[in-house]
């Protein structure tokens, strides 16, 4: 499936509780619906990356697990930052992917041939 991906060389960041700088209900819609059309149109990056503010979707109550776990399960890396996780008190509510350090981070960066950040 991935062979035929626009994506599959893609990693994309996110750092931020959201998508885009508006209301944080307007943020969390459009990165609902971001991850939502990833996979139903098979746009499978390799890997999404997530630090900062970004560690918040990852874990407990986040509106966007079950499109995060969708993903995951389509093939998807969910690689999340342990550091950002450690400082906002959350490594013991993450709900999908794994964690990782800077190194994972940077390894699937330097590997892409794009990375994007939301």
């Amino acid at each position: 499936m991935k062979d035929n991906n626009p994506l599959s060389t893609t990693v994309i960041l996110i750092t931020n509780e959201g998508m885009g700088k508006a209301n944080p209900e307007l943020q969390m819609k459009l990165i609902g619906t971001y991850l939502k059309l990833l996979g139903e149109n098979n746009y499978l990056p390799n890997a999404i990356c997530f630090y900062t503010d970004g560690v918040k979707l990852v874990v407990n109550d986040s509106p966007v697990l079950d499109q995060l776990q969708q993903l995951e399960q389509k093939g998807v890396r969910l690689i999340i930052c342990s550091t950002c996780l450690t400082y906002f008190g959350l490594i013991d509510q993450v709900q999908v992917g794994v964690i990782g350090g800077m190194a994972d981070i940077i390894e699937v960066q330097a590997k892409a041939i794009k990375v994007i950040t939301l």
